[in-house]
């Protein structure tokens, strides 16, 4: 292993989403992840698309953690998961507040026996209080902590429908905030010792992230103004050559629209009474579209366009998709994506790490695992006799992915 956290072992009880990706960023920074993995496959083993024995989204958030599929309900099970937990740094969960417990693996009894251990637990609402044990996803925990609203007030009469956000926004972030903190929790170990249980709720992780949270809990008359510097209020607008385009500056308020007068040099508009106040230019906001979309049909492309909107301050970007974006330059001189083999003799094209450390290097991601891959190699590692792993698998405590694993290269 290379990296910053090289040396560092993790386990991971997560499924689907925000627990396997706070694992994974703690693994691409250069932990040994291993999966524990119940019989009941993962979930996200079944989304599409599906090649190779295992879907690319499962792929994306667990290639290159080691794999223990156990079944904790067959005798001894249990004992070789709490030896696991023994050895461990950190420990990543995300189940509902109480399963934990229930299966003898809560943070008081990993912590009697491993005093180091820092225990991620994510949920939505919190292993305590009045909500700790409603079920959470992704969509739920958006329309509760007022991402969804935001988004529905900001399209209003031009959704056809309500609809959520296609992105699974809650989990994403709350995996990134769970392995902020265990890295800080790793840091507070380095000095005293003594690991601790981090409680990551989704619902207060989405309030903690949300750039326009103190408009929303102390609201003011702002008479037409865009409350925040948000990207709800950035115009779409075509390119010289027919790009779509998106700048990070509203033409309607205040501090952004003298951006628009500086670039397009037409210092004349701030005293054209259609475009005098915020609320004038909302009101006349087609016009005032209409007369910058004009002045960038007079660029001969794109480049030209972008370094005058930069002299002006206003970012620009053009809508692309993702696999565009990997195409391109940037990304060729970043490495913005791995290449990690699909056990079939092709490959994922996988995201990339989004950093670079000056005194370390990132290892490149290894293959994602079947069920129960590395039971044996696992359980060498922590003293487990050939015997008894023999006799687990006789039992099937163990259980391996027999029918992949015989077809991979």
């Amino acid at each position: 292993m290379s990296g910053p956290l090289s040396g560092i072992k993790v386990v991971d009880f997560s499924r689907v989403l925000a627990g396997p990706l706070c694992a994974r960023t703690l693994m691409d920074l250069g932990a040994d992840v291993i999966k524990v993995e119940p019989p009941r496959q993962d979930l996200s083993r079944f989304a599409y698309p599906r090649t190779s024995g295992m879907s690319g989204y499962y792929a994306q958030q667990n290639a290159g953690k080691r794999n223990v599929c156990i079944d904790l309900n067959v005798p001894g099970a249990l004992d070789i998961i709490l030896k696991l937990c023994d050895e461990a740094d950190v420990v990543v969960e995300n189940f509902r507040a109480g399963t934990m417990k229930f299966l003898g693996l809560d943070y008081e009894t990993l912590a009697a026996r491993n005093s180091r251990l820092i225990y991620i637990s994510i949920s939505g609402y919190g292993q305590l209080g009045p909500w700790a044990s409603r079920m959470a996803y992704a969509p739920v925990i958006q329309a509760e902590s007022g991402f969804t609203r935001n988004s529905l007030d900001h399209y209003g009469a031009a959704l056809e429908r309500s609809m959520t956000d296609s992105l699974s926004h809650a989990d994403v972030y709350t995996g990134l905030q769970g392995a902020i903190a265990a890295l800080a929790a790793l840091t507070r170990r380095s000095l005293t010792g003594v690991g601790q249980h981090v409680d990551v709720p989704m619902a207060a992780t989405m309030l903690a992230t949300s750039e326009r949270a103190h408009f929303d809990l102390n609201p003011e008359e702002l008479n037409d103004e865009p409350p925040i510097l948000g990207a709800a209020d950035c115009p779409f607008f075509q390119g010289p050559n027919g790009e779509q385009i998106v700048l990070s500056a509203s033409l309607v308020g205040s501090l952004t629209f003298p951006f628009f007068l500086k670039a397009m040099r037409r210092p004349d508009l701030a005293s054209d009474v259609r475009f005098a106040t915020a609320a004038d230019r909302k009101r006349n906001v087609t016009e005032l579209h209409r007369i910058v979309q004009t002045w960038f049909y007079t660029f001969q492309s794109i480049a030209a366009l972008d370094c005058q909107l930069d002299e002006a301050k206003i970012a620009m970007g053009v809508i692309r998709t993702a696999a565009a974006l990997t195409n391109s330059v940037w990304s060729k001189h970043w490495r913005a994506v791995e290449r990690v083999p699909n056990r079939r003799g092709g490959e994922y094209i996988l995201p990339g790490r989004p950093w670079r450390f000056s005194k370390d290097e990132l290892a490149p991601p290894g293959p994602p695992a079947f069920r129960g891959e590395h039971n044996r190699e696992v359980l060498s590692d922590i003293g487990v006799p050939e015997e008894q792993v023999n006799s687990l698998l006789d039992s099937g405590a163990l259980l391996i992915d027999s029918e992949n694993l015989s077809d991979v290269n």
